[in-house]
């Protein structure tokens, strides 16, 4: 198994992901790590019914993430690994995925969040989660879509003040 993109989106698979980075990334194969997913029946449904039938797409929650990544079945898979936030990014690392990018595509805004480019919001815990993060050895850039130029994520807090 190759991972060869790990993003965090907050709305997941959605035609983004699907038209732009699975072709860029050449995936065969979708990841989505995230507890609350995984426990959504509906929610799960709608994806899978988003995804082209070439594409294969797990939803899982991240207590069983490493097992599916490691599993024989997605030995010759090109995995792209889909997250719902920094918490979910940061509690991956310790439970032994390896990973040494992180790519910020989309955090909405919510409450008590700051706004530190069109699709990223942060708060203090997601700031706090990815430095952890990135002591741990992985590269954090912020890109929308393939087009765009990778920006570090903390030049993005210089930026805006953060």
């Amino acid at each position: 198994m190759s991972i060869v993109l790990v993003r965090i989106d907050s709305r997941l698979v959605h035609g983004q992901v699907l038209e732009a980075w699975v072709p860029h990334v050449k995936a065969d194969c979708i990841v989505v790590a995230n507890n609350e997913v995984a426990g959504n029946t509906f929610q799960s449904m709608v994806m899978q019914s988003a995804v082209p039938s070439a594409i294969r797409l797990l939803i899982t929650p991240l207590s069983e993430t490493v097992a599916i990544l490691n599993s024989t079945d997605l030995l010759k898979k090109r995995v792209l690994l889909l997250l719902a936030n920094s918490s979910d990014a940061l509690q991956l690392r310790h439970l032994g995925v390896a990973y040494t990018k992180l790519n910020l595509g989309n955090m909405h805004s919510d409450a008590g969040k700051s706004r530190y480019s069109c699709t990223i919001a942060l708060d203090r815990q997601d700031i706090e989660n990815l430095k952890q993060v990135e002591a741990q050895g992985v590269r954090i850039c912020s890109q929308c879509v393939p087009a765009d130029r990778e920006q570090p994520w903390q030049r993005m807090l210089r930026i805006e003040g953060g």
